[in-house]
């Protein structure tokens, strides 16, 4: 797989990214089952990988380094990211947390459990309503000036979050995570994805499949958006998923496959290399809005 710089000032990263946030969902500490999904990822050339505010009621950064720790690989080689910044009430319900405290100790346990000494990027997930915007870019460059971290990312932020951050920052924010597919498209039209390039750092989005809602929903919007997949993947010899990456790629971002399913990995991993014309990324376009 084709490597890529995440920006001017990034790392250079696989097209296709494995994060390991839905392993929480699906319970997912199977050592054994865990080594199959890494192999894939190796195999297919995916050196990137994204951890997560929810992996550490499963131990999934230990699992994944007795993984990868196991195959002798030169840490150079790996590229790693972790966030945080959400965490969950009493309730249930989820709340953000850009605090000093939460974030540096955050860090250190991201360390210590993938036994590695920095973090290739280190991004803030989700925007603090409560927190002061100067005193989370403070520690975020801490996080930087220590050599914790590389570079600084965020996660699920408006265009006008991202511009309050970093106007903060004294070092410059090399990725964004958003949620993007056929859909969900409206980062197309509501600014985060000119804005994203603007600060010349490629898009990131998770969810490239909708949580498989493009492959299976029964909605008007999906059934009408298979109907066009279906003919621009018989001009590739391809499939519906692979359709679905492939137009993400088009547009210039990257995707982020969250999917345990062997054969799904795959199928978006390979869809990195296929090359949409300018007619059919279009006629899939307008086959995905609602009207």
């Amino acid at each position: 797989m084709e490597k890529v710089y995440l920006s001017d000032s990034g790392p250079k990263v696989s097209k296709a990214i494995y994060s390991f946030w839905r392993w929480e969902n699906e319970k997912m500490a199977d050592p054994k089952r865990a080594e199959e999904i890494l192999n894939l990822c190796l195999d297919l050339g995916i050196n990137t990988f994204d951890f997560g505010d929810t992996s550490e009621k499963l131990e999934t950064e230990k699992i994944v380094n007795s993984v990868l720790r196991g195959k002798e690989l030169n840490r150079k080689d790996i590229v790693v990211f972790a966030k945080c910044g959400i965490r969950e009430l009493p309730s249930g319900k989820p709340y953000f947390d850009n605090s000093k405290n939460y974030l540096l100790d955050s860090v250190d346990k991201f360390l210590n459990d993938l036994q590695t000494e920095y973090l290739d990027i280190f991004l803030l997930n989700g925007f603090d309503y409560t927190a002061n915007p100067e005193e989370t870019a403070l520690v975020l460059q801490q996080i930087i000036h220590t050599k914790k971290a590389k570079h600084i990312g965020i996660a699920n932020f408006t265009v006008d979050q991202h511009k309050l951050l970093a106007k903060h920052l004294s070092v410059p924010i090399v990725t964004s995570h958003i949620e993007l597919n056929l859909l969900d498209t409206s980062p197309i039209r509501d600014g985060r994805i000119d804005f994203i390039k603007e600060q010349y750092a490629k898009p990131l989005v998770w969810s490239p499949l909708a949580g498989g809602e493009i492959l299976e929903g029964g909605s008007e919007q999906a059934i009408k958006l298979r109907k066009s997949l279906k003919a621009v993947a018989k001009k590739h010899d391809a499939n519906l998923e692979q359709m679905a990456v492939a137009w993400l790629i088009g547009l210039g971002v990257l995707p982020i496959i969250g999917s345990l399913n062997l054969e799904r990995i795959k199928n978006v991993a390979t869809a990195t290399d296929i090359v949409l014309s300018k007619e059919d990324w279009y006629d899939i376009y307008y086959a995905s809005l609602t009207k």
